[in-house]
């Protein structure tokens, strides 16, 4: 029997029997972790309410021997909170889409429980934390996020150099199966012609300048925003089902409030 602690970003949660749930976490020193927390469902709960998506939690697990190596499942025995991201994200339409989306791609790129993926999880908490604060706008978050998400996982676009013979840049075609910006002797075919801004914008999401990003003109917002999903559709095996929901208008408008109870995404939502 072990008694092991790590802080993680509870990612989602289901229903398990009538009181307790199945929570699914990415930690920063063992990966994707799935544990049974008991009756946090109940009205008495000590720490129910500190294992919601987009909480970054302190937590302690109880294993057994067989559970460390997959067979079962631990449990959540004792749970700190460290920062509710979860207060600020899930009032916010533009905020619980773009969060969302994040919480399914760390997912979904950390496929073996148990396996360290310490850049991903440091990645995932970096993004929520800018998301929740509000200073640059949710749908230019999540394109950081997946773009830099994508260069852990080894899938790194580029943005201006010809991302086959690099060629210095900037080239003016770009193709998600060469990998981002191509030159006119490297252009593949369904290679498309996206405007320099565009192309610029993405550039300073994946480096973090975002000064240039905050500055970009909404249309431009869209456009980059589509070669971003088509990259990412991409390199995924399935597309993200969270990702429908997420409003790239681009507009300047206020988006709604997320009713309580009615969130539209179901990838995070309580059980």
């Amino acid at each position: 029997m072990t008694l092991f602690r790590d802080d993680g970003i509870v990612l989602r949660t289901q229903k398990l029997g009538e009181a307790d749930r199945i929570i699914t976490l990415l930690t920063r020193g063992h990966g994707r972790v799935r544990a049974v927390a008991r009756g946090v469902r109940r009205t008495s709960s000590k720490f129910g309410s500190r294992l919601e998506p987009f909480t970054h939690v302190d937590v302690q697990f109880f294993a057994r021997g067989a559970e460390l190596v997959g067979r079962g499942l631990p449990m959540c025995t004792q749970t700190e909170t460290i920062a509710p991201y979860g207060q600020a994200i899930v009032t916010d339409y533009d905020r619980y889409t773009a969060g969302t989306v994040m919480l399914e791609t760390a997912e979904r790129f950390t496929d073996h429980e148990g396996e360290p993926g310490v850049q991903q999880y440091l990645l995932l908490v970096g993004g929520l934390r800018v998301l929740a604060s509000g200073d640059h706008a949710p749908g230019l978050v999540l394109d950081a996020f997946l773009l830099r998400s994508l260069s852990v996982a080894g899938y790194a676009p580029s943005f201006s150099d010809c991302a086959r013979c690099g060629m210095p840049g900037p080239n003016r075609f770009f193709s998600v199966a060469a990998g981002g910006t191509v030159c006119p002797d490297c252009r593949m075919p369904g290679s498309v012609v996206p405007s320099p801004e565009a192309l610029v914008l993405l550039g300073a999401l994946l480096t973090g300048d975002w000064a240039t990003a905050d500055a970009a003109e909404s249309r431009h917002r869209r456009e980059g925003s589509g070669l971003v999903s088509a990259y990412l559709h991409w390199h995924m095996e399935r597309g993200l089902r969270s990702l429908r929901y997420v409003d790239r208008s681009g507009g300047d408008a206020p988006a709604p409030a997320v009713p309580a109870g009615r969130h539209p995404a179901p990838h995070a939502q309580p059980g």
